[in-house]
């Protein structure tokens, strides 16, 4: 019901039910937002939950689904709200997540659950949904395809014209303490435009502290970046992923749009553990220093904290170098070689 990269790690799960269970109506509950991501997925019916109308939102969702009768609910998030948005959904089979990951009164709104997991991926905790339903993991689908809007392919195409190889840098999270700083993504930035010959894009949300903060960004580069801060919608970010080589980004949701988008991304990680919350099919193209976080704040190995802990301070970001950012970048480049700008995984190819 929220978070891009939430919603981007629910797109395997759809596309192997439609895949095992083609007969299957599937009814998907949102946020309004993030509806407007996947909201041209075939096969799917989307019920916008709109939070900002507060309990009307509830009364909104009910007077939907008064006269409907589902054979299984999916409680795929553990938030409050989304096990309130639940009461409105009448279901004999109520699945949701093992004791370990319930939280927020999750238990109070299910009647079975998943099989616990002690480590996983989000993506792999959304998945033991599928295990426990039936489906059987040679099965899966792991595929973020979605179909492409023209309106936005047509918007990109002007904003791109020249056929350069592009990045795309997507300087910001949601929550300040994850963002790298801003002198270290200008020396990368210039160097994959000396280097490559890349147009180096920047993009954020229209939040205006993450729009001043990219605008000093591209104000450090000597080679002009193209600064789209604060100029696109989800859709229009979408399409200039699919034209872009890679993308670089701290733990947020635009990372995970890089798989949709079937291109790699280079994430840089140090509050959070890039073994639950990164890039799935990017993992190893990203800089990691989570145990490093956890030793210099806690005097700890990461293993020893809890699975998913966040390590709120930001100075840690400070640990990830630009050295390493662009030894990264180097390898990333180097295994592109000859494929262009657009998908890299065939699998992945926009519908």
């Amino acid at each position: 019901m929220s978070a891009i990269g939430d919603v981007s790690h629910m797109l395997p799960v759809v596309h192997t039910l439609r895949h095992c269970w083609p007969d299957t109506r599937l009814t998907w509950i949102i946020g309004e937002t993030e509806a407007a991501l996947v909201e041209r997925l075939e096969g799917v019916e989307f019920i916008v939950f709109r939070k900002n109308r507060g309990l009307r939102a509830y009364r909104d969702l009910t007077r939907i689904l008064e006269n409907r009768q589902f054979d299984g609910l999916f409680l795929m998030q553990v938030a409050l709200r989304a096990g309130l948005a639940s009461l409105c959904v009448r279901a004999s089979v109520r699945l949701g997540f093992d004791r370990d990951r319930a939280r927020d009164g999750h238990g109070l709104f299910i009647n079975c659950r998943i099989a616990p997991d002690t480590r996983p991926h989000v993506i792999d905790g959304l998945l033991g949904f599928l295990k426990t339903s039936g489906i059987e993991p040679d099965r899966f689908q792991y595929r973020w395809d979605i179909p492409e809007d023209p309106l936005a392919r047509a918007w990109a195409e002007e904003q791109l014209p020249d056929g350069s190889p592009i990045a795309v840098i997507s300087s910001c999270a949601g929550h300040p303490e994850r963002n790298w700083r801003i002198a270290r993504y200008a020396r990368v930035g210039d160097h994959l435009a000396e280097a490559h010959g890349m147009r180096v894009v920047f993009t954020c949300s229209r939040e205006l502290w993450q729009v001043k903060f990219t605008n000093e960004v591209c104000g450090r580069m000597r080679h002009p970046p193209i600064n789209m801060a604060g100029r696109t919608d989800l859709q229009q970010l979408m399409a200039i992923l699919r034209r872009a080589r890679f993308m670089i980004s701290p733990d947020s949701g635009p990372i995970h749009m890089a798989a949709i988008a079937g291109i790699p991304a280079l994430g840089l990680y140090a509050n959070s553990n890039l073994r639950r919350t990164g890039p799935y099919r990017s993992l190893d193209w990203c800089v990691d220093r989570y145990d490093d976080a956890a030793v210099y704040r806690f005097g700890k190995k990461a293993s020893d904290l809890r699975w998913g802990f966040k390590i709120h301070d930001p100075d840690v970001m400070g640990l990830i170098t630009v050295e390493e950012v662009i030894q990264r970048a180097e390898k990333l480049l180097a295994s592109l070689d000859g494929k262009g700008n657009g998908s890299v995984y065939p699998d992945l190819a926009s519908s």
